[in-house]
């Protein structure tokens, strides 16, 4: 893995354009600002033919879509792809919706689409094409026992998009088709926040921009990052700290992440 993917983002600071839900819009933008990057969170159709082209990654997150948020995407997506910018779509819930399913798979049939990143469950209602699940958890898991099962799933979900597939679980996948990461780092307490998925996809996308021409490394980096820095999130909570407490630890700690931490901190294997 290249560790300087994080050290690129404080150089850089790339600029995120961030089509995200409303319900972690606020977390996705401090997550990125805390890593060193610069976020802009306009949705509205009518700034993206100016704002799109600045940006250095272009962040889609499907979580509360409506009409006039797809058409703002379908603009985006068209001029990141034209501007040869880096896409990231977390396809939020799309087990869970038809309507959301429907409209993933004709965003992906229309546009070249950099990262596709999800749960487990959301990655195998968008690999089958059919519904899974009942709302934005995931009643899939990535353990020892099925991982072979999720690498050869990411392995031929990346060859049939051209896209990298981001798998979040107990293990973490990242595979452009020929080489897969597998992440161990992480804690069970980002289960318990709302939005650490959504902080994760932001997170992807600055790591992305900064990285352009090593978008495996980038991803891999970013859920690295993201993973260690909700172990030391836990370890700094005091007793009586609950949820809300852990995630604006997270987020400090996102801000602290050094160099030399990442490093040492990563766990991971190839396959």
């Amino acid at each position: 893995m290249n560790f300087s993917t994080l050290d690129n983002i404080k150089k850089t600071k790339p600029l995120v354009h961030s089509l995200t839900n409303y319900v972690t819009s606020n977390d996705c933008a401090n997550i990125l600002y805390a890593i060193g990057a610069k976020p802009v969170m306009a949705d509205c159709i009518l700034d993206i033919k100016e704002i799109t082209p600045k940006c250095d990654a272009l962040y889609i997150n499907l979580g509360t879509l409506n009409k006039d948020k797809i058409k703002a995407i379908n603009k985006a997506v068209k001029i990141a792809n034209k501007n040869d910018i880096p896409v990231c779509l977390d396809p939020v819930g799309i087990g869970a919706s038809s309507f959301r399913l429907k409209y993933a798979n004709y965003l992906l049939k229309k546009n070249k689409v950099s990262v596709i990143k999800g749960n487990a469950t959301e990655i195998k209602a968008f690999y089958y094409g059919k519904k899974l699940g009942k709302g934005v958890d995931t009643h899939d898991k990535t353990t020892n026992e099925n991982i072979y099962l999720f690498i050869n799933l990411a392995k031929d979900f990346a060859k049939k998009t051209s896209a990298i597939i981001v798998i979040t679980g107990e293990i973490d996948l990242i595979s452009d088709g020929e080489k897969t990461y597998l992440i161990k780092n992480g804690h069970k307490m980002m289960e318990s926040i709302t939005g650490s998925g959504c902080m994760l996809g932001a997170l992807l996308s600055a790591f992305l921009g900064a990285n352009k021409r090593d978008a495996l490394s980038a991803c891999a980096s970013g859920v690295c990052a993201m993973g260690l820095c909700g172990e030391k999130a836990f370890a700094s909570m005091k007793e009586n700290d609950g949820n809300l407490s852990y995630r604006n630890y997270l987020i400090d700690e996102v801000f602290n992440l050094s160099q030399s931490d990442f490093t040492k901190g990563a766990k991971y294997e190839i396959r």
